[in-house]
């Protein structure tokens, strides 16, 4: 049997980053929480080469999603989720509003991009 077939390197790197946790300790985060760099900028010394891809990833974009974050990472969520809330807890990230949560364009112009996709159809 093949080594994918036992479990494969996948599942031990998961293992090995998390340190054998498969949730988060008491950090839950939503798939459109916006993540973003705190101010006080602590040590990045004692992290792992993923959490230095979060951040470096939130320092040169900017507040992301959990989604966008997954998305530009090759790091599943569940996995995210959990490297996020260490970066919570060690004071790195600061966590905004989710994107549902934040102040929309006006109803305007919403109804006029409605009016226009609905003429395209």
């Amino acid at each position: 049997m093949s080594r994918a077939g036992l479990g494969g390197d996948g599942l031990v790197r998961a293992y090995v980053i998390t340190g054998g946790r498969a949730t988060a300790s008491r950090n839950h985060f939503d798939l459109i929480t916006l993540i973003s760099i705190t101010d006080a900028r602590p040590s990045r010394a004692q992290l792992n080469p993923e959490h230095v891809a979060i951040l470096d990833l939130l320092t040169a974009k900017g507040a992301r999603s959990v989604a966008e974050i997954s998305a530009a990472l090759p790091l599943a969520v569940s996995l995210l989720r959990i490297l996020l809330a260490d970066l919570m807890e060690s004071g790195h990230i600061t966590v905004g509003k989710r994107i549902l949560d934040t102040p929309v364009a006006d109803r305007a112009l919403l109804e006029a991009v409605l009016a226009g996709l609905q003429n395209h159809l």
